[in-house]
């Protein structure tokens, strides 16, 4: 157990608990406000996001930053964005299961410093790997379940929406639905 982002943040850049280490770059950690409410939850690394250690850069990660925009949220101001696994996978493979149980340590850590009212998962795999095996990301997006006092939501990943744009709607339907959450939160809050 960790007391801090830093020491937490320190010792995963030096993990070394499954073959993913051999293959990166660096380890991409997260970024953003780590005392945010918010989380977001993608699966892993792609080749943009390993060479400059940080994830959703690239087209992805402008599409996303415009859904964020769209609904008053900033990378750096307030959310935080990590991922399932911290290094990227091979060609880009989604990470193996044994892989994303490695790595789930650091995530459990970041959630448990960070206390975040909501996590919003990005794509099927950390949806189905943090809300529920069963989770269909075209069935399932943007309903929130409460999970130990979190409420957690998946949604489309944005590389998914660059492939096939006809569910961008649905995405931004998504991210409206985390305004409202958001709104009840703040009002709740006052």
């Amino acid at each position: 157990m960790y007391d801090s982002f830093n020491t937490l943040k320190n010792d995963c850049l030096l993990c070394r608990r499954c073959g993913l280490c051999e293959g990166r770059t660096t380890v991409v950690f997260g970024t953003g406000n780590e005392n945010s409410n918010i989380l977001f939850i993608g699966e892993g690394p792609g080749e943009q996001e390993d060479l400059r250690a940080e994830p959703f850069v690239g087209r992805s990660g402008k599409l996303l930053d415009l859904y964020l925009n769209g609904i008053g949220l900033d990378r750096k101001k307030n959310i935080y964005i990590a991922n399932i696994v911290k290094c990227r996978p091979p060609q880009n493979r989604d990470p193996l299961p044994q892989e994303q149980e490695e790595c789930l340590f650091w995530l459990r850590e970041q959630v448990r410093l960070m206390r975040p009212k909501i996590i919003v998962c990005l794509g099927r795999i950390s949806a189905a790997k943090l809300i529920s095996p069963q989770f269909k990301v075209t069935v399932d997006h943007g309903v929130f379940y409460d999970k130990k006092g979190i409420l957690m939501m998946g949604t489309f990943h944005p590389a998914a929406l660059l492939r096939d744009p006809r569910k961008k709607e649905d995405a931004l339907e998504d991210f409206l639905k985390l305004k409202e959450q958001l709104e009840k939160i703040k009002a709740a809050q006052n």
